[in-house]
C-alpha cells in the first residue's frame, strides 16, 4: 500500500510495517543488514500532521511512527522515530490495528497531539498517567469505526 493509504485509513495507535521491496541480505553481512533495515521495519503510529505551505514551498502531509525506544533499568534514554512524507515511495502495510475498547494517551489536545500510550481500557490509561508526567494529556478510546475498515489491495473494503 501507498503512504497516502496509511495517512488515510490507518487509525492512531496502529502498527505499520514498511518495505523497499529488497530481500533481506542474511545475518552474517551486519553492515547490509543494518543497512536493509533502514528502510525496512515496523512502528507504531503516534501521529499524522498535515500538508502546509512555507512561501512558494508547500510541503506534503505526513505521519510518524515510533520505532523503538532504547535505554536501560526501565529508564528511555532514546526514543527513534520515523516520519514519512505521503510522496514516499516504500511500500506500507498495517499489521495491527488497535482494537475496540483500548484507550490512547495523547501527549496534548489538538492537531499536534502525539500518542504517548495505547494502553487495553481506560483504567490503565489512567493508572498509566498517574505515573507519567504528561500534564495536559487527552484520553480517547478507540471506536469501532476505526477499526472496522480493512484495506484489501489498496482499496477500503
Amino acid at each position: 500500500m501507498s503512504a497516502h493509504i496509511i495517512y488515510d485509513h490507518a487509525p492512531i495507535g496502529s502498527v505499520v510495517a514498511w518495505s523497499d521491496g529488497t530481500p533481506r541480505p542474511p545475518e552474517r553481512f551486519t553492515r547490509k543488514l543494518s543497512a536493509w533495515q533502514s528502510s525496512n521495519s515496523r512502528g507504531r503510529l503516534i501521529s499524522k500532521g498535515g500538508g502546509r505551505a512555507i512561501g512558494n514551498l508547500s510541503l506534503s502531509a505526513t505521519f510518524t511512527l515510533h520505532e523503538a525506544d532504547y535505554g536501560a533499568g526501565g529508564v528511555v534514554a532514546l526514543r527513534v522515530h520515523r516520519t514519512f512524507s505521503l510522496e514516499c515511495a516504500l511500500s506500507f502495510t498495517i499489521v495491527e490495528r488497535p482494537g475496540t475498547g483500548m484507550v490512547r494517551v495523547f501527549d496534548r489536545a489538538g492537531e499536534n497531539a502525539e500518542l504517548v500510550y495505547l494502553a487495553p481500557h481506560r483504567a490503565a490509561a489512567e493508572e498509566w498517567l498517574s505515573r507519567h508526567g504528561y500534564p495536559s494529556a487527552v484520553l480517547e478510546e478507540v471506536t469501532e469505526d476505526e477499526v472496522g475498515a480493512d484495506i484489501v489491495e489498496g482499496r477500503v473494503a
